[in-house]
């Protein structure tokens, strides 16, 4: 049975990183969901976090390949229970329906945080579950929403143990 799978893998800086990594999900046939690179605790690595929706024994040998073709040192694979996980998004809306109560209402309940007021738009920024971010945009295009961007997943390993000191142990 397919479920939501989060990869997280450990690298350093290579040529071609994310293409070696597209390819190997490609030949199989695998979607990204959501695709994030950001650096990490260890200075000079960077975090993958790709996100799919897969068996678990496709996610399983999918890991163990990503660790021997593209050379990382760690790749996990978690459920949406094992990860803490969120996304940021920026909505650009006109100002005059931001000044509408019901859009006030709706943007304080989200915890919005106001990052550029101009004379005919604002832009605001969430962050929340894919969910909520999917509801809430829905009803700011019933509200006049000009445009937004969401981010892509990040996340964190609920596990105590770190990556960094399975690392200092290479």
């Amino acid at each position: 049975m397919k479920e939501q799978f989060t990869l997280t893998f450990y690298t350093e800086d290579q040529m071609g990183l994310v293409s070696k990594t597209a390819v190997i999900f490609s030949r199989r046939k695998i979607s990204f969901e959501s695709f994030n690179i950001s650096s990490c605790e260890i200075n000079g690595m960077y975090r993958f976090t790709i996100v799919v929706i897969e068996t678990f024994e496709t996610v399983r040998n999918l890991a163990l390949q990503i660790e021997k073709i593209i050379d990382v040192y760690k790749c996990y694979f978690n459920t949406n229970s094992e990860i803490v996980h969120t996304q940021t998004v920026l909505f650009k809306l006109p100002i005059h329906e931001v000044t509408k109560d019901s859009v006030q209402e709706l943007l304080q309940k989200h915890n919005a945080t106001y990052k550029i007021l101009e004379r005919d738009y604002t832009i605001v920024e969430v962050t929340a579950q894919e969910i909520e971010i999917d509801l809430l945009t829905n009803l700011l295009m019933q509200n006049g929403l000009i445009e937004f961007v969401k981010s892509p997943l990040i996340a964190l390993i609920k596990s105590g143990k770190s990556f960094r000191e399975e690392f200092e142990g290479f």
